[in-house]
């Protein structure tokens, strides 16, 4: 009965962060303007600056940010428990997710539609966007180099999934030439979600695995490489054609999931067996302060939400208003899954009883998406009486699909990052799309490859930066927004705030991760994690003396 109500409580604070807050930051602090022309129509070049429906938008900016990230990051916090977890989730959402994505999306479409590094140099100046973009690029690389490792993974082990993820590429490649041709879009979702589904059943009786050894190379590694050619085609694709309509439908699969899982928490009421605070933690766990706060990013607030909010959804924005329903209700949606996630892993449907919680999560790390799908499929089982095998092949097409979505995007942002440096250094060669997805791949594979050898898993060697090193970027993000507003005058506390207190969590888990690895003898780890604290320190130096020096001229 206590999941039924963290589930009410939680989409309760979110409905009015939606309702209330969002509209008061719209209309009082950003104070978007319909009339303003969007990017999107300013530079239509029916590619990558496309006017869109701020639904399909929404599709595609809520499964690009989302990825498997709020599920793995809340599975996984939930070690500290739930309440806390809980807490940031819900509060995160409404007063820093929310804003941080609207507010990107905001500013990038004032700024020509340019990435956050990019505009970074109009802003505060052209120090800050190199120091910027140097993150920016980290984390990008990071992000696609270990979802290649997530959905490679999840093939070779969940092969039920393989077919089901495919075909969600040829239903939105169809999609997207009928919708391009003026076919309405809710029969097409409709027919979409109804094939979705019917190949997810095929899945299960149709696996699809590659050999044990193919190229003198293991299945896992071989599954690398055609994910990164696959997105290497998609990211040159129009956005009209492939991202966003299967971003589109996957946004609407997910809300089907959502239905699902919500529903099954209502229909069976599950007790909660996992403890409210956890006094039982092993010897060596770390700290929940700061530690929660970067390993729950997505769900509460993430720096990767703002590559992709002044990346590829700000060149699609059809009107400026459309922010605050792209962005603010992006970041619900992912909320709400993060919610449901701390739900199926806190409950009777993972576990039985509070001893039986605890031998499944006995360290920081163990759970994470496993836990989800087992929890998740069984609570549906509970709930809808679908059977386990069936629930479970639906969430691990979820995990997949959002996966592969993120990665997508996360190519195609590359290529934008790579481009802007070809305009910046005057290199016309990077200037090149084609030229610019070869360099992002090959930039990740030679992570994957090079320092992971023939397993390809090399991204997972750095992953372990990704939690401060993103919240770092979260921060930064909101220092730009923030001088933007100080600079017209408006009102920058309600995104200083947020701030201020993600870098000093961030800086905190940085500072306890660099001891760390530097005790592990881990000494590439310790030289990144200590550029990008570097880094982080220069860009809030640089910020304060532009607006120390805005004020004076203002005075």
């Amino acid at each position: 009965m206590a999941s039924v109500l963290i589930v009410l409580l939680g989409i309760a604070g979110m409905l009015l962060g939606w309702f209330v807050y969002s509209k008061f930051i719209a209309e009082r602090i950003f104070q978007l303007d319909p009339n303003f022309k969007t990017p999107a129509h300013e530079l239509r070049d029916g590619v990558d600056f496309v006017p869109t429906n701020k639904v399909v938008l929404w599709g595609h900016h809520f499964t690009s940010v989302a990825g498997a990230a709020p599920i793995v990051g809340p599975a996984i916090a939930v070690y500290w428990g739930w309440v806390p977890a809980v807490l940031w989730v819900v509060f995160g959402t409404m007063f820093f997710a929310g804003v941080h994505d609207m507010g990107a999306l905001w500013a990038s479409s004032r700024h020509k539609g340019k990435s956050m590094g990019a505009l970074a140099e109009d802003v505060i100046g052209k120090r800050t966007r190199s120091l910027f973009m140097v993150v920016v690029f980290l984390v990008l690389l990071m992000v696609n180099a270990v979802f290649g490792v997530v959905i490679a993974k999840s093939f070779v082990s969940q092969p039920d999934a393989v077919f089901p993820a495919w075909m969600a590429i040829a239903v939105a490649l169809v999609i997207g030439q009928l919708l391009k041709r003026n076919f309405s879009l809710i029969p097409m979702c409709v027919v979409g979600i109804i094939v979705l589904y019917a190949s997810v059943f095929a899945g299960s009786y149709i696996p699809i695995e590659l050999p044990d050894t193919l190229f003198g190379l293991s299945a896992n590694a071989n599954w690398i490489i055609i994910l990164f050619i696959y997105a290497a085609i998609a990211s040159l694709l129009p956005v009209w054609m492939l991202l966003q309509p299967r971003d589109f439908i996957n946004g609407m699969q997910l809300l089907v999931g959502l239905f699902l899982l919500y529903g099954a928490v209502f229909v069976s009421l599950p007790d909660i067996t996992a403890p409210a605070f956890n006094s039982q933690t092993a010897v060596d766990t770390p700290s929940i302060i700061p530690l929660l706060f970067v390993t729950i990013a997505c769900g509460a607030v993430s720096g990767f939400h703002g590559i992709v909010s002044s990346g590829t959804s700000s060149k699609q924005l059809d009107k400026e208003t459309d922010a605050r329903f792209v962005g603010y209700l992006g970041a619900v949606g992912e909320g709400c899954l993060a919610l449901v996630t701390i739900v199926a892993v806190s409950g009777v449907a993972l576990a039985a009883s509070p001893e039986e919680w605890h031998e499944v999560y006995s360290h920081l790390g163990d759970g994470s998406v496993a836990a989800f799908i087992t929890g998740g499929a069984n609570l549906i089982q509970q709930g809808w009486g679908l059977p386990v095998e069936f629930s479970s092949t639906i969430l691990a097409t979820m995990v997949v699909l959002f996966a592969g979505t993120t990665m997508d995007s996360g190519v195609r942002l590359q290529r934008y990052i790579i481009q802007e440096w070809g305009d910046i250094y005057q290199l016309p060669v990077l200037k090149n799309g084609v030229i610019a997805t070869l360099v992002a791949v090959a930039c990740c594979l030679l992570l994957a490859f090079g320092a992971g050898g023939s397993s390809g898993s090399g991204g997972m060697i750095i992953w372990p930066l990704f939690g401060s090193t993103n919240q770092i970027l979260a921060s930064m993000t909101l220092l730009v927004i923030s001088v933007m507003l100080i600079k017209m005058k408006r009102p920058a506390i309600y995104t200083l705030v947020p701030m201020t207190f993600v870098i000093v969590m961030a800086f905190l888990a940085g500072i306890i991760k660099l001891k760390e690895y530097y005790l592990e003898g881990n000494y590439l780890l310790v030289f990144l994690d200590a550029v990008v604290l570097i880094v982080s320190v220069l860009v809030m130096l640089e910020s304060w003396s532009v607006i120390r020096k805005f004020k004076r001229q203002s005075a």
